[in-house]
């Protein structure tokens, strides 16, 4: 356990933010928006970069941290974020300004996801990002899935829960969703699946593409 917490803390040091992505955590943070941490935020960067993303949905703002590191990783993407608190969009959309992210690659929604989600266009994104509360994170997984292209990804952070998904004692319903979530990605045939365990933890799900005989 000792030296798994230390490849943790050596994993958190070495992860470079970006300045402007530094400052939105700090304001993040005063409004207990509870942004992702930067190793997981340096993570969806790379899989934003390496699919060559243009079209993102993220279900929670965080302040603006993980729409930062989305658009870090590919630029030329246009990001939708969802929030239920306008405060939080508030301070997302000013981060997006002080890091001079044009005004045309970010839209903004207030509302619940459970609402929202239903009236967007499936097939037509090529990243989704769940960040929401945990008791809807199975419904908002499998809009993502529906959202998402053939090839597309869906990015659920936060489920290991502080470590508590590992513990088979704990079996609350925040643990348990987890829990549910990974079991039934893992053994899906529709979905690859894989999950990091720096930061908070990340659960990453491409959808298969099938090929036309």
């Amino acid at each position: 356990m000792g030296d798994h917490e230390a490849v943790r803390r050596f994993a958190a040091e070495a992860t470079v933010e970006p300045d402007a992505i530094a400052r939105a955590r700090a304001h993040a943070l005063e409004i207990g928006a509870a942004p992702v941490s930067a190793e997981v935020g340096a993570q969806i960067a790379v899989i934003a970069a390496a699919t060559r993303a243009l079209n993102i949905v993220e279900i929670g703002t965080g302040g603006g941290v993980s729409g930062l590191w989305l658009l870090h990783g590919a630029p030329r993407a246009t990001l939708t974020t969802i929030d239920k608190e306008p405060e939080h969009l508030a301070v997302a959309r000013q981060a997006f300004i002080d890091a001079r992210v044009p005004t045309a690659r970010a839209r903004f929604i207030t509302g619940r996801a459970s609402d929202v989600l239903p009236r967007m266009n499936e097939a037509s994104y090529d990243i989704v990002v769940v960040d929401a509360d945990a008791d809807g994170v199975i419904e908002y997984v499998e809009h993502g899935l529906r959202l998402v292209r053939a090839g597309g990804t869906v990015l659920i952070p936060r489920v290991l829960a502080g470590g508590a998904v590992a513990d088979p004692v704990k079996r609350g319903p925040v643990e348990s969703a987890y829990r549910s979530l990974i079991h039934e990605t893992q053994s899906s045939p529709a979905v690859l699946g894989a999950l990091s365990i720096v930061g908070e933890g990340l659960l990453q799900l491409t959808t298969v593409q099938t090929e036309d005989r």
